[in-house]
């Protein structure tokens, strides 16, 4: 129930009608949201091939102490070579420790790689060395690493140069030849001037490559038994080069030479560096490079100076590739391979040093400009703070005080996250929020604001598994903070809803015992242990490690305790009873050793108070665990066929008439499991009914048959009993009233729900058991003469939901669905799985779950025990837990308290929503309504209704009309339908249910039969209205009217709230009232009644039955009237009043039996103090219920065919060939005899009429199918 406060000017006036509390009903998920699975449509966040740079080649071609001859270096120009002064050692010392140098540079980004040095190398050196490091790195990748400050700029040709043995020329070496040295995948590092040009020619070279290795492999193809020509790919190749192809580099002598190199391996030391040349570097004239080589700490301390700044370096790096990259491009480059994603992280820093030099660094693939990327200016500012504090802490040894940017970062993630949506940017903090997880000083927050981005839906899970943050909260699992449990918990709610392939990695990890011991502390909030149990459900499903981990972690005697009612854990928390069902029937689905651990502990006796829970949907969860439990033991025994005819025959006695479809959709799927495990029986209960016997005598006339009886003819065929395994024996006998007897009844019942997907699958096992009959019989026939069987058809009781192919003949000549529609000739294989055959559990069906038997129907049509088992598929699927694992990857809008907030009460505490302000525009409206109606019913003895302000003609004649209480629109219903007009708009709805349904009879269709609409009531009128119809067949449909012109309405819910015997059986001929209905908005309870001895009670609240009230009485109830505190009042057939209070004990409080003739209207009036009644005579009766009288009476002298009583004004209407209306004095206070308009005809016998239920405006239908509305002349509003 959700109550509506709402709080505006002249709200005071609303709380006087006491209007501010009343509920509203049908609102829940499962009524306004389609019962299916969310289409969440995982990214591919995971690498498709893990790779790692194995191998480093370092060429060096320096030749120290000789500039190359087209080189021109300024004096003074740059010097340093991996920070080291060549001139500083000798020529040979120096190369080494370049050399040596560089190795460490590198190793500081890939400490496993096989490093191999080659300096001032030849040509037969590199292709020595590129071809021994490619041999020993197989498929992995490998890093070649030019530095060529030494030699000639590299050619148009495609060559760069190296020396001889001598080092007395430059040899060229061909890039072609380099390609087929290095093989693929590699990595290419080019740092010498117009390095664009290596590029370009690799490139083309590329090509060249691929062109040969095409021709190779055509010309293998024509050799036979040629093996294939493997051909590497270089064009996925990485190049990284230091400037353009008609740039030089930098010769700025406060700069190294080898500048490009340094921010690809000391990025932090060139950024500090190239900071204090910058004119910023004013704000901190005292730092110096000799303090900047001082900086205390180290770079992988980030509690130091050094590390901090290292680490924000690569927050910052992070994001801006991740806010400019494409998504797969970032993948590739930042994700795949630990030293390719240093590089270019550190490439990025290289692209905003150097461009600043007018050098412009080129990668292959190329990267979008990310130089001027705003996130620079948080890397400067973090430079300054840092630098700022460097004087201090060298020189007075002052403490060292933390950057604020992660913390900054956090805050503008917040900011973002209030006012963030789907269609803005994403966050660009994401990749940062992702390194705070790694600071136990800003982890609790990071976890926090990253759980209410994965709040906002399946697109944010999507993008921060994309980011990177799978590892980063699979290894959180591993802490013992209790502080974290809440957050981790949801935060792995949500990945799995969204991708529940992920439950491998937590099992792999032992990360399912984190969520273990998190549900079996019951000290945690309700809310976090179902978030654990739905964890734990994504872990189990389809997934045999995970079940194996989960139940030898106790998950069964776990979720045992906390149902136990005794214990009262989840009383308060029905999302963690329906969870914990589901966790143990995905635990058990299909895993013996689970299933009969589950049953020595009475599981399936401690399932069952579930099934009387309040809320529909842990009745649901627990239908589905006491299915699975069911379909879940491979070899049967009679202890196991015991078990599950007992749950069956709970079932079938606690939820059979459920209100909620949603519980008997899924009730019907728990039945199946029976009719698969037992099909002899139910093929045996199925050639006994009625119509099968009448089907058999029926083809006597069919000279080639021998004349035999349906059950001699079973009987030939073998009885087994009810206790034998369905493996063995034939079709068998099943005595009346047996399980098997019972299970098939309710099968035609549910074959014939108000509800329509119920009925389908309730019709598909009943076409299934028929087939499998077909199959019985058919082997029986082909091996033996004696005996002709006839193939009885469907039971005349059933919708015809088969499908429309052609039906096939019997021998017998009757027609028949297909046979092997659902069973293989002679196999009895059950209809084929779902297309959909992925193990998410969002896309759960138990299609792929089926379960194997020791039995196959051999040629001969009798079944045998043999040992091989066979896959037993379903009939019938729900999409009951898609749908509730859908409720987890939808945006739970949490408080700042950590409490779920639904999206009503969301929309009703937002004063901005649009979903508030339309609320309030209609409360506004219905009390200005009552206002004025009130002051209209004040008039009633001074009214003539007589005005006629509305008039449509029907299709036919109208049996009832209705007001809607505050919407200009009446019900008008006829036949089978119910059509609303809204004289405002002119629009017209119509309301038909899709249960006009053809009855088989001997394999011919039947004359369409429907039922009427007996009883109308509207639901929520106060806000959103539903349309509630009853109809004659004891149905109950409640429709919600469409938004938009072009919808049609929908179905929120159908149940059959009372039982008759037949379609229609009263009014043809029986005098039957059928279905009438009295709604109580103020205590959800929907009052039913009819041609039955009770009055029945549905709570609409919690979708049961809440009790039958005896009406002491064989005649049929024909009107109903509630007052508001919940007095019912029955106007019954045999001319009696009867008042009823289900508060109260015995719950009938009076009896008036003063009227004579069927009563037509009853009415208790909104004081609760005073019933009206008329009959068909035209007596008119006023009651106190005090009083054991009428304290009024008197008769309109003439019969009349309807009758309707104002419920809070003094006024009376009666019809029959024309209408009058009384005060209650029994005053006349007019007639209406004709219809207005020029020529206006004498309105026909009234059919039906009906009073607003506050104006005073009359609602007439008549037999000449008019419907009319009257009002007084002179009404003011």
């Amino acid at each position: 129930m959700s109550e509506l406060v709402v709080k505006y000017v002249g709200e005071d006036e609303a709380r006087t009608e006491n209007y501010d509390g009343i509920p509203l009903c049908f609102c829940k998920k499962r009524h306004t949201q389609k019962i299916q699975g969310v289409e969440c449509a995982a990214q591919s966040w995971r690498m498709k091939e893990r790779m790692k740079t194995v191998s480093v080649a370092l060429v060096l071609c320096l030749n120290v102490g000789v500039d190359p001859p087209d080189v021109i270096k300024i004096q003074p120009c740059s010097r340093l070579e991996c920070w080291i002064d060549p001139s500083s050692v000798s020529p040979q010392k120096a190369l080494e420790m370049i050399g040596s140098n560089l190795q460490k540079q590198y190793e500081r980004w890939q400490p496993r790689a096989r490093y191999r040095q080659s300096l001032d190398p030849t040509v037969e050196d590199v292709k020595k060395l590129c071809t021994s490091l490619r041999k020993n790195a197989k498929e992995e990748r490998v890093l070649f690493h030019y530095n060529g400050h030494g030699v000639p700029r590299p050619t148009v040709n495609g060559e760069i140069w190296v020396f001889n043995r001598t080092y007395t020329q430059y040899i060229p070496l061909s890039i072609y030849d380099l390609q087929t040295w290095m093989g693929a995948p590699s990595i290419y590092v080019y740092d010498c001037s117009n390095a664009g040009i290596i590029v370009n020619s690799f490139n083309t070279f590329a090509d060249q490559h691929e062109r040969e290795m095409e021709q190779l492999q055509a010309q293998a193809a024509g050799i036979r038994n040629s093996p294939p020509v493997q051909s590497p790919s270089y064009k996925n190749c990485i190049q990284l080069a230091a400037c353009a192809a008609n740039q030089i580099l930098p010769m700025n002598p406060q700069l190294p030479a080898d500048l490009f190199t340094a921010c690809l391996t000391t990025p932090i030391k060139v950024a500090l560096k190239w900071f204090t040349l910058q004119p910023t570097a004013k704000l901190v004239p005292h730092v110096s490079y000799d303090l900047i080589e001082r900086i205390p700490g180290q770079l992988n301390d980030r509690r130091t100076m050094l590390g901090e700044l290292n680490w924000i370096f690569t927050a910052i790096t992070d994001t801006i590739a991740w806010n400019t990259l494409p998504r797969d491009l970032f993948q590739k480059l930042f994700r795949q391979d630990l030293l390719v994603a240093s590089l270019f992280r550190n490439f990025l820093l290289a692209e905003r040093i150097l461009r600043s030099y007018d050098c412009t660094p080129i990668s292959n693939p190329s990267l979008p400009q990310g130089f001027r990327h705003p996130m620079w200016a948080a890397w400067d500012l973090a430079l300054d703070l840092a630098l700022s504090q460097l004087p201090g802490i060298l020189q007075r040894g002052e403490p060292f005080q933390h950057s604020p940017f992660f913390e900054e970062q956090l805050t503008a993630f917040q900011v973002w996250l209030d006012r963030g949506s789907e269609e803005r940017n994403p966050p660009e903090q994401l990749p940062i929020v992702l390194q705070v997880l790694l600071s136990q000083v800003h982890r609790l927050r990071a976890l926090e604001l990253l759980g209410r981005f994965l709040d906002l839906g399946p697109w944010a899970v999507n993008l921060a598994l994309s980011v990177g943050i799978f590892p980063y909260v699979l290894k959180l699992l591993q802490s013992s903070a209790r502080e974290l449990r809440p957050l981790l918990v949801f935060i792995w709610t949500k990945i799995l809803a969204v991708d529940s392939t992920c439950q491998v990695d937590l099992v792999r990890d032992q990360g399912h015992k984190y969520f273990l011991s998190v549900l079996q502390d019951t000290t945690i909030a309700a809310e976090f242990r179902t978030q654990s149990a739905f964890v734990l459900a994504c872990i189990v499903h389809n997934y045999p490690q995970g079940q194996n981990f989960a139940f030898q972690g106790s998950l069964v005697s776990i979720c045992l305790f906390q149902l136990d009612d005794t214990n009262q854990l989840c009383d308060t928390n029905w999302m963690l009873r329906q969870w914990l069902a589901i966790c143990l029937g995905q635990l058990w689905q299909n895993y013996d050793t689970a299933r009969w651990s589950a049953g020595r502990d009475l599981a399936q006796d401690k399932l069952l108070p579930l099934l009387r829970d309040p809320v529909p949907e842990v009745r649901t969860a627990a239908i589905f665990a006491l299915g699975t439990f069911i379909s879940s033991v491979k070899k049967r025994s009679e202890h196991a066929n015991k078990i599950d005819l007992s749950i069956a025959t709970t079932l079938l006695g606690t939820v059979d008439n459920d209100m909620s479809p949603l519980v008997r959709m899924e009730l019907v799927a728990a039945f199946q499991w029976i009719v698969l495990l037992f099909p002899k029986q139910f093929t045996g209960v199925f050639l006994q009914e009625p119509s099968s016997h009448n089907q058999t005598h029926s083809l006597e006339r069919n000279v080639n048959m021998k004349r035999v009886s349906s059950s001699s003819s079973i009987m030939s065929m073998g009885v087994s009993t009810m206790t034998n395994y369905p493996a063995t024996g034939t079709i068998s006998l099943v005595g009346i009233g047996s399980i098997y007897m019972k299970l098939w009844q309710s099968f035609t019942h549910m074959s014939r729900d108000p509800y329509p997907r119920v009925a389908t699958m309730a019709q598909k096992v009943i076409d299934y058991v028929r087939n499998h009959a077909v199959v019985e019989i058919e082997a029986k026939e082909a091996t033996s003469e004696k005996f002709s069987y006839s193939l009885p058809p469907s039971p005349n009781t059933r919708g015809n939901y088969l499908d429309s192919s052609s039906p096939r003949q019997l021998p017998n000549g009757i027609a028949t669905p297909n046979a092997t529609q659902y069973l293989s000739t002679g196999q009895g294989t059950p209809p084929t799985a779902s297309p959909d055959s992925r193990t998410s559990l969002r896309n759960h069906t138990r299609s792929g779950n089926g379960r194997s038997l020791h039995s196959r129907i051999s040629e001969d049509g009798e079944s045998t025990s043999s040992q091989e088992e066979r896959t037993l598929i379903p009939i019938v699927t729900t999409d009951f837990i898609p749908w509730a694992v859908s409720q987890f990857s939808r945006p739970t809008r949490r408080t700042a308290l950590g409490a779920d907030v639904t999206e009503d009460d969301d929309a009703m505490h937002d004063r901005d929503a649009p979903e508030y302000l339309e609320r309030v525009r209609r409360f506004k409206r219905n009390v200005k309504l009552r206002r004025e109606a009130r002051e209209q019913q004040s008039r009633v003895p001074f009214l003539r209704l007589e005005n006629q302000n509305w008039i449509c003609r029907a299709q036919h004649t109208p049996k009832i009309v209705k007001f809607h209480p505050y919407e200009p629109q009446i019900a008008v219903a006829y036949r089978d339908r119910v059509t609303i007009h809204d004289w405002s708009t002119q629009a017209v709805r119509t309301y038909v249910p899709n249960a006009q349904r053809q009855l088989a009879f001997g394999g011919m269709a039947s004359q369409s039969r429907y039922a009427r609409v007996t009883s109308l009531e509207f639901v929520n009128a106060h806000d959103r209205s539903l349309v509630l119809v009853g109809y004659e067949d004891g149905c109950v449909r409640l429709w919600r009217p469409p938004d938009g012109e072009m919808d049609d309405p929908q179905l929120v819910g159908a149940w059959r709230a009372l039982h008759f015997d037949g379609v229609g059986q009263h009014s043809r001929g029986t005098g039957g009232v059928g279905l009438v209905m009295s709604w109580q908005q103020n205590y959800q309870i929907l009052v039913a009644a009819g041609d039955m001895k009770v009055l029945r009670l549905w709570d609409t609240e919690r979708e049961m039955k809440l009790g039958d009230i005896p009406t002491d009485t064989d005649a049929a109830v024909r009107t109903l009237s509630s007052a508001p505190n919940g007095i019912i009042a029955a106007g019954c057939t045999d001319g009696s009043v009867r008042l009823f209070d289900k508060r109260c004990s015995p719950q009938v409080l009076t009896t008036y039996m003063e009227h004579q003739a069927p009563i037509l209207d009853v009415c208790l009036r909104d004081d609760c103090e005073n019933v009206i009644s008329g009959c068909s005579q035209g007596n008119i009766r006023c009651f106190d219920i005090r009083r054991n009288s009428s304290s009024q009476k008197w008769d309109t002298g003439s019969n009349v065919t309807a009758i309707s009583i104002h419920a809070n004004a003094d006024i009376v209407a009666c019809g029959g060939q024309c209408i009058n209306t009384y005060g209650l004095d029994g005053r006349n206070l007019g007639t209406i005899r004709t219809h207005e308009g020029f020529m206006a005809s004498r309105i026909g016998q009234t059919s039906c009429l009906a009073f607003h239920p506050f104006r005073v405006s009359l609602a007439v239908g008549c037999v000449d199918n008019v419907v009319a509305v009257y009002r007084d002349e002179n009404r003011r509003y």
